[in-house]
């Protein structure tokens, strides 16, 4: 593991990966703790303040270009700011599964499988796993 690529990136593709890095870490251990706590809260309210840094920081990545400057990742960043508040929004009105889905949709599509695209090859965490 060579972290060099990572380190030496544009600061919006390292705020973008220590970001969903640690969105990944947190949603796993949401996943696994109890649900409906004060932890549950404190930790899910910081999971969306790192989800909102994913999907911001985003919109200042331009490697890959489809449109002019973007590319369907910045569709999902979209989509992971429209959803975010809707996920919150559900928790409050204790619309536990609308809440549940929604994060955990969020979590698998905008964390797992975005997160999987990453390490193909010609991507920064692919040679930082794999080595250039």
């Amino acid at each position: 593991m060579d972290l060099t690529p990572l380190t030496s990136a544009t600061l919006p593709i390292r705020i973008h990966t220590y970001a969903a890095t640690a969105a990944f870490v947190l949603g796993l251990v949401q996943l696994a703790g109890a649900k409906g706590t004060a932890r549950h809260r404190a930790l899910g309210y910081a999971w969306a303040g790192l989800m909102l840094a994913v999907a911001v920081s985003a919109f200042f990545i331009h490697e890959l270009r489809l449109w002019g400057p973007w590319s369907p990742i910045h569709l999902l960043a979209v989509l992971t700011l429209a959803t975010l508040p809707l996920g919150i929004h559900r928790a409050r009105r204790h619309e536990v599964d609308a809440h549940r889905k929604t994060m955990l949709g969020l979590f698998l599509g905008a964390l797992l499988i975005a997160g999987l695209f990453t390490l193909a090859p010609g991507r920064i965490l692919h040679q930082v796993l794999f080595g250039g």
